[in-house]
């Protein structure tokens, strides 16, 4: 197996043959360093594992202790956080009221200094005119930023994808589109917008929420594309629910329009990006509950994997046995690992875990399976995996957390935090890091044995997944995003700013 320095090179090496020539340096010259870039999952291959050391495993949001600071978000916040260019991005609603002279529910993107905490700016979006069906209200933006250099993407609650600088207009400038609705010095500068309703015809089922996925110059997201309100027809069947666009300019690529109509619900998982044996491979999760691998470039479809077993059921509700798919995958080791589930208001339920073989081609349903986990031994799961030194750590819906042979599926152990999760299990400096919907964050120690480090209460719900950088832990809560580090000490969060 390739160690994590071997994978990064391969990748990297495989971007740059399909998206760039690169001229050689003449003597003297120095060639420019790879853009900082921050993700959901840290790595195009959506892992969650970082390789940040020193950080925190005890805290008090109460007293302050090890708080290095703490800043208000909106009142529902289920994207982010991640940190690049000296910044903290989130997703949330306006609730926060950062600017008294927004007003109503908005879809909200906001930016606060990594030093200190200070609030930057927001990108702020109003409502669609259609409502629930396609815009749930309240839910603010739930898509995890793609950060690379001065330039971010997301995708907003009207279904935009949405390029920005992580500058703001603060400083000055105004880049790329210059209509702005909102033009003051803590506003977003929007360099260009993809509207998916308006240029494809995507009918997005509730929100559309995909943090995008950037390789190259393509950026790749889900449309979110699905059902209408009486949850049966399906408005848009030719529509994509899986897009390519260029990051610079915002132009289509490709698109396509799998799974079409055997849409169970709606297309929520993100985009991941690997290389298998020498073979790039973009990855989506299916509305259907297929996986399905395309070539990069061009979107030529390489395989598909239907991850609901034979004789499962779709109904209404949440009552059947089978799935769509709101993980994101996870491509390691020439695998892919991914986990069925559903809408969390659909409940718990019977889910899927497999580990897939990734270097196939075609339908590979049946020969593709490495190993999986299911039934009495697998729940529902919106939750991506963590794979560090040979185990998959991977959460369920119904608040357990495996600890599982990433080669064989063997079961090492298992942590019950007796509450919902919707994040992921965050892997960083030899500890599993896990948030729940009761507002505790469990912290693990890496390994084939359980061993509990702490618990630490939040004050809130945690939807979202921890984040670290520069031996700083940030977690946002439903209403609050932290930064914690050893040895920091800040005002209690009651008269935090």
């Amino acid at each position: 197996m390739m160690n994590r320095a071997a994978v990064v090179y391969v990748l990297l090496s495989a971007v740059a043959l399909l998206f760039a020539v690169r001229r050689v340096p003449t003597t003297g010259e120095v060639q420019a360093a790879e853009p900082e870039r921050a993700l959901f999952g840290s790595y195009p291959t959506r892992n969650m594992v970082s390789e940040e050391t020193g950080l925190p495993t005890k805290w008090d949001v109460k007293t302050g202790m090890n708080v290095k600071w703490s800043q208000a978000s909106g009142s529902q916040s289920y994207a982010g956080p991640v940190v690049a260019d000296g910044k903290v991005f989130i997703g949330t609603n306006n609730e926060g009221d950062r600017n008294p002279k927004i007003k109503g529910d908005k879809g909200v993107v906001m930016a606060f200094r990594a030093t200190d905490g200070q609030f930057l700016w927001q990108m702020a979006t109003d409502k669609l005119p259609s409502g629930r069906v396609n815009d749930w209200p309240q839910q603010g933006v739930c898509s995890t930023p793609f950060v690379e250099g001065k330039r971010l993407w997301y995708t907003s609650n009207q279904a935009h994808i949405v390029c920005l600088s992580t500058d703001g207009l603060k400083d000055g400038k105004n880049e790329g589109i210059t209509t702005e609705k909102n033009k003051g010095e803590t506003d977003a500068d929007v360099i260009w917008e993809f509207d998916l309703m308006g240029e494809l015809d995507v009918f997005p089922h509730n929100l559309a929420a995909s943090s995008p996925m950037v390789v190259g110059d393509i950026v790749y997201v889900t449309t979110g594309n699905g059902v209408d309100e009486g949850h049966v027809n399906i408005p848009s069947p030719q529509a994509p629910s899986f897009v390519a666009l260029d990051k610079n300019t915002g132009k289509l690529v490709w698109e396509s329009n799998l799974p079409g109509e055997r849409i169970i619900h709606g297309n929520w998982s993100n985009a991941s990006f690997g290389v298998v044996k020498g073979r790039p491979e973009v990855v989506f999760g299916g509305g259907d509950g297929w996986v399905y691998s395309f070539e990069p470039r061009t979107g030529a479809l390489l395989w598909k994997f239907d991850a609901n077993p034979k004789g499962t059921v779709y109904a209404l509700g949440g009552r059947g046995t089978k799935n769509d798919i709101i993980a994101s995958p996870v491509i390691f080791d020439d695998k892919v690992y991914i986990g069925v589930g559903q809408d969390p208001e659909h409940g718990e339920g019977v889910g899927n875990f497999w580990a897939i073989d990734a270097s196939l081609s075609g339908d590979v349903t049946e020969k593709a399976p490495v190993w999986h986990r299911g039934g009495d031994d697998f729940r529902r799961t919106i939750s991506t995996a963590a794979i560090k030194d040979g185990i998959a750590y991977v959460s369920d819906l119904s608040g357990f957390l495996y600890a599982l042979d990433a080669r064989t599926g063997q079961l090492y152990w298992k942590h019950d935090v007796l509450a919902a999760v919707w994040g992921s299990p965050f892997v960083a400096d030899g500890k599993v890091y896990l948030g729940d919907e009761d507002g505790d964050v469990v912290i693990l120690k890496t390994g084939k044995t359980k061993e509990i480090v702490g618990e630490m209460h939040m004050g809130s719900s945690v939807y979202t997944t921890p984040y670290a950088k520069g031996g700083v832990l940030y977690i946002l809560t439903r209403n609050r995003l932290y930064a914690i580090a050893e040895g920091a000490k800040s005002v209690p969060e009651a008269k935090a700013n």
